[in-house]
Parts: structure tokens; C-alpha cells; sequence
């Protein structure tokens, strides 16, 4: 589909593209990876023709159409489903001919929106909005209304329904929230055409492409699989490489010790010219240089506070109309790791101000430790920094009593190397300046850290950092964010926003992914205003239903219940007796005949826990 042979590419005094050659299979999914600044939307500009290149080419079927998200929507008075629409080219200009077409050319013309399912166009344009978080209400409604950040989600829609036969896609899910993050990973995996997603998300990469385009130091590499596969591809690769490098070396000095020790002889002379021949033509193998990430500095605090850090009673919260929040009865101890989820607009923004003071609850009550320190980030606060600062002045404002020497040194430490220190923030890449801030949020070792976005701008190997420092932090957390693996590795708990308040989730990651998912499928299938339907006629009234009697089924579970309950208390009890180390020592026969006792008392356990289940659903069934 893609062919790119030889590309050299040079721009603002270094080289991007140096003699990169590659070629991608038709309608292979494929996300491109590699380091911060590398190059990777320079890419996509020189394949859609913005940049030309000093030499190379790169090579496209002809006719083939590109589709790529470059910026968001802009804010017309066009209704949102008409302005997706209009992305399908043909179709509209068909439309638009069928006004003044004469009537041998209107067969024409309908068998050809016939043959590309113009008829179905409005509602899969409507399923695609629906999956990004648009509502049905939504569809009627002028571009104007929306935001930035919604008008990008459009782009995405547009670019998505009108299917290119390459569609490129550069950190779609850094506009998007866990929920349309989960919905694009499905919606890509089953793309009909080629595409390339430029993505630092892990869970994406794995689970929607089925080839990685590494690049690195100007070249272009293909591997096949997600990005796990890429990674063990990658590792032994490099292994490989560097044994290789040993032994060439090692081969190398072994014929240079015998041309120094015999080029002076006249009898062996002949042999220490050849092998100077022969070290000549062993090849060049560089050595594995390994990337350093710097860690992130996420001090833990020094004191930890009784519990709990803070408690919601029947709390409500908002911006002083309709509460956006309401009866958050809620608890938080300083080792929860709590994973908020929830679509945007639900309130999770919302709820992070008021755990960090920024709100006050207006009903109910919020109870805090005086002597709480909170640290906060949240995507904003990188677009509201100054171009002008510098990293050395931000951290002058924040250590003033710090010598010039300590402040350099925090600076050093946080990552950025000393050309850096004083770069104005606009020069900055989105992953230094979010990097700067993670780590002056977190500088004074707060009790609860809480993360709104912290990966926006990160690449994978900053991300994993991130997750290395979270994990060593002994602080409670709060975190927002649409990356999956990041959520699955540091959140122990979930919580979700939605209908107004914030309840715990009583699941997993792969459970809310199942949700998600499923709720999308409902909205894709529910009409529309697309096609407007005659509502369905009231149901009739249910036949009357003779009682059945729940009592035996209710005594039954009550007993599973408190049967469940003394087979667990026995449990205990073994595990208590064994956790001295003394028995062990002093009477190991008792000590095996505890550890013969806990497998009988685990076997009841899992028994008793059987019937419980079995009890409880047919108590349930009844009482339904």
C-alpha cells in the first residue's frame, strides 16, 4: 500500500530520514513508535505532500485517497451529522449532481449510491459519533456549540466514516477519554483499509494494529505483531548485536596481534598482509547504545496521617447552578490507588477540585486532615504555562530559598540536561514540559497525588517511568487517565462517574472495558433522530402472577451464609497458627499436621462458598 525507498529528509539542522526505506502490506494496521521528537508527524506531513523530500520517494497506488486528523473542526453553523457526512466525498457530490441531473443520467447516478450503501450513511455516521461521546441530541446541534476539544473528536468521526484507503492518525486518543479510547481500539481493529496510528498507548498498540513501524536514528523498521511482539523482537535483535559485535571485535584483535607481531618477518609477511586484508573487510557493527529514561521524583510523604485522608458525607459540588456532583458518600486512606472513570462531562474534573480544595462542597460535608498535602496535575496546567519561562525560573519560584546549585541539581534530576535548563518552555517538546510539572507537583512529598491526564504527552518509555515511580510512591492516589495499561497497573480500586455521583465500580479493567463496549453496541442499534420511527406501542399489562413462596429458599441462603462464615473464621485461625515461625522450629509435626489442616479447611471453604452462591441465586430467581 505504502512504499518509502531511500527517503532522506533534512529541516531545522539535523537529519530525519536518512536513506529510510519501507514497505507496508495492503490494509495492515500499523502503529508507528519511537521516541519523543524523532520524527514520526514529520512523516505523515512528508507523506501527505506538506514537506518535500531532499531525496528518495515515497510511493502511494494511484487514485488512493489519504485521510489523516491534523486539527480540529472548525466551528461552523453546519449541523454536526451533516458536517461528518460531508466528509464522504462521493457521496455528496452525487447528491449534489442528482439535483440537476437529467433523467438518463439519474439511473447512473443511483446505481453508484447504491453501490457504495449511501442509504446507510447516516447511521453509520451516527454510530461512529455515538462511540466518541456525542449524544443523539448532539446530532442537530452547529459545529459552533462545541469545543476545541470536541470539534477534534469531529475530525476523528469525519476522517473515520469517510474510511481513506490510508488513514493516518497522529495520538488520536490524547483528545479522547478512556471510554472513546476503548471504542477507537475496537473501531480500528476491524479498519477495512490501511492505516497508521502514531500512539504511545500500550493497550492500542496491542490490541488494534498488527504491525509496529519503528523509528529510530533516521530509519524505518517493520516488525510484525503489537507492540509486546515488538518489544521482544527488539530486545533479542539488539542481543543478537551485540554478540555479534564481540565476536567480529574479538576476531579483529586476534588477526591485528598477528600482523604486528609478524609484519616484520620476511616469511610471514605474505600471512600479515592478507590478514590486514581480512580485518579491512570485516564489517562495521556499532555497539548497543541503551536510550536512558530519566525516573521521575515522586517523593513519598514523610509522615503519613491517620486515616482517613479525607471522607465525603451526602457531599454535593458544583459551579454554583445545578450541582454537578451529588450525594458522594465516599472514603479515602492514604494507600487507596483509585482509578476514576467515567465519559467527559461526567464530573471527574469536578470531583478532583474539590478533593484538592480548588472547590467547596455546597451540601453535605467533606472532612479532611488539617495537615493534608495534595499535590495536582492536570492537562491544563501545560497550556497555561508561560512560552517565555524558562525551567531554571519556574524552579527559582518554587525552591526561593534553595542555593543556584541545588536548583540546577533538581533540575538535573527531573530529566533535562543542561542546554535545557534555560530553553524557553515554547521550545519545549509536550512531553518535557509535562515531565517538568509531574515533578514539581509531587516536589513536596504531598500525602495524596492526583492525576488528570498525566500521559498526554509522554511516550511509552516515559510512561513506564511514570508507573515506576507511582508504584514506589507510598501516598494515596487519585488517577484520570485514558491510557488502560497505566490505569491496570496502579489503580487497585475503581470508581466511576456517571448519573451525577461517584460510586465504587465493582469490577476490573477488562470488566469496564466489556461495559463500555456494550453500552456502545446499545446506542449504535437504538434509532435515531437520523431516521425518525413511530414510537412502539405500550406493552401490554403483565398476567397476574400467583406468589411463590420465598421462605425455604430465603432459610436456605442464611444458612450458606453463616456456614460460609465459620468455614472462613477456621481458615483464619490456621493461617494465624502458622504465620509463628516458632512452630516451625519447636514441633514441626505440628506444623504438618496445621498445614494438612488448611487444605481440609480450604476445600471448606470453597465448598461452603458454592452453596452460598448456588442458595443466593435461587432465593434471587424467586424473589424476581
Amino acid at each position: 500500500m505504502l512504499q518509502i525507498n531511500d527517503l532522506v529528509f533534512d529541516a531545522w539542522g539535523r537529519r530525519f530520514f536518512d536513506q529510510a526505506s519501507v514497505t507496508l502490506p495492503k490494509d495492515a494496521k500499523v502503529g508507528l513508535v519511537g521516541r519523543n521528537g524523532v520524527g514520526k508527524s514529520t512523516l505523515f506531513r512528508l507523506i501527505l505532500g506538506e514537506f518535500t523530500p531532499g531525496s528518495g520517494e515515497i510511493g502511494l497506488p494511484r487514485a488512493a485517497r489519504i485521510g489523516s486528523v491534523d486539527q480540529e473542526h472548525p466551528a461552523t453553523p453546519v449541523p454536526l451529522l451533516e458536517t461528518v457526512l460531508a466528509a464522504d466525498v462521493e457521496r455528496a457530490s452525487l447528491l449534489e449532481r442528482l439535483e440537476t441531473a437529467t433523467p438518463e443520467e439519474m439511473g447512473e447516478i443511483y446505481n453508484r449510491l447504491i453501490a457504495i450503501d449511501a442509504d446507510r450513511a447516516p447511521s453509520r455516521a451516527a454510530e461512529i459519533l455515538s462511540g466518541l461521546g456525542f449524544s443523539e441530541p448532539d446530532l442537530a446541534r452547529p459545529m459552533a456549540e462545541f469545543s476545541g476539544g470536541w470539534r477534534m473528536r469531529v475530525a476523528l468521526a469525519a476522517a473515520l466514516f469517510a474510511q481513506p484507503d490510508l488513514l493516518l492518525l497522529d495520538e488520536p486518543t490524547n483528545y479522547l477519554d478512556l471510554e472513546g479510547a476503548l471504542w477507537l481500539e475496537a473501531r480500528l481493529k476491524k479498519y477495512p483499509h490501511t492505516a497508521i496510528v502514531i500512539s504511545h498507548d500500550r493497550e492500542l498498540l496491542n490490541n488494534s494494529v498488527d504491525h509496529i513501524l519503528h523509528l529510530k536514528d533516521g530509519k524505518l523498521e517493520l516488525y510484525a505483531g503489537g507492540y509486546d511482539s515488538f518489544e521482544r523482537q527488539l530486545t533479542e535483535k539488539l542481543r543478537l548485536q551485540e554478540a555479534a559485535r564481540v565476536k567480529i571485535e574479538a576476531k579483529r584483535a586476534h588477526m591485528q596481534s598477528f600482523v604486528d607481531r609478524f609484519r616484520a618477518k620476511a616469511s610471514k609477511a605474505r600471512q600479515a598482509q592478507s590478514r590486514l586484508k581480512a580485518i579491512a573487510k570485516l564489517p562495521p557493527v556499532s555497539a548497543v547504545v541503551e536510550e536512558h529514561v530519566a525516573p521521575f521524583l515522586l517523593p513519598s510523604p514523610e509522615r503519613p496521617l491517620p486515616p482517613p485522608l479525607l471522607r465525603l458525607e451526602e457531599a454535593a459540588v458544583g459551579y454554583g447552578g445545578p450541582p454537578i456532583l451529588k450525594k458522594l458518600d465516599l472514603r479515602l486512606d492514604l494507600d487507596d490507588r483509585i482509578g476514576l472513570l467515567g465519559v467527559n462531562g461526567a464530573g471527574k474534573s469536578t470531583f478532583a477540585k474539590l478533593v484538592a480544595g480548588a472547590l467547596q462542597p455546597e451540601a453535605g460535608r467533606l472532612l479532611r486532615s488539617q495537615r493534608l498535602k495534595v499535590g495536582w496535575f492536570h492537562q491544563h496546567q501545560i497550556e497555561a504555562m508561560d512560552a517565555d519561562d524558562t525551567p531554571l525560573e519556574i524552579i527559582r519560584r518554587a525552591m526561593p530559598d534553595a542555593t543556584e546549585a541545588k536548583r540546577r541539581s533538581v533540575i538535573a534530576q527531573f530529566g533535562f540536561s543542561h542546554e535545557k535548563v534555560e530553553t524557553k518552555v515554547g521550545s519545549l517538546s509536550g512531553g518535557e514540559r509535562a515531565r517538568l510539572l509531574l515533578n514539581l507537583v509531587a516536589m513536596e512529598a504531598p500525602h495524596l497525588l492526583i492525576l488528570d491526564e498525566p500521559t498526554n504527552h509522554l511516550d511509552i518509555d516515559s510512561r513506564r517511568a511514570l508507573l515506576e515511580a507511582l508504584n514506589d510512591y507510598e501516598g494515596a492516589v487519585i488517577l484520570i487517565t485514558h491510557d488502560r495499561s497505566l490505569m491496570e497497573l496502579v489503580a487497585d480500586r475503581l470508581w466511576l462517574a456517571a448519573d451525577g455521583t461517584i460510586q465504587p465500580f465493582d469490577g476490573d479493567m477488562e470488566d469496564y472495558a466489556r461495559f463500555v463496549l456494550d453500552r456502545a453496541r446499545i446506542a449504535a442499534r437504538a434509532p435515531t433522530q437520523v431516521k425518525a420511527e413511530a414510537p412502539p406501542p405500550p406493552p401490554p399489562p403483565p398476567a397476574a402472577k400467583s406468589k411463590v413462596p420465598t421462605g425455604p429458599a430465603r432459610r436456605r441462603a442464611e444458612a450458606a451464609e453463616a456456614a460460609l462464615g465459620k468455614a472462613t473464621e477456621a481458615l483464619a485461625a490456621i493461617d494465624a497458627a502458622l504465620t509463628d515461625p516458632q512452630v516451625f522450629v519447636k514441633d514441626p509435626a505440628k506444623a504438618a499436621d496445621l498445614g494438612r489442616k488448611r487444605e481440609a479447611a480450604q476445600a471448606a471453604v470453597e465448598a461452603a462458598e458454592l452453596e452460598w452462591l448456588e442458595a443466593q441465586e435461587a432465593y434471587e430467581a424467586l424473589r424476581g
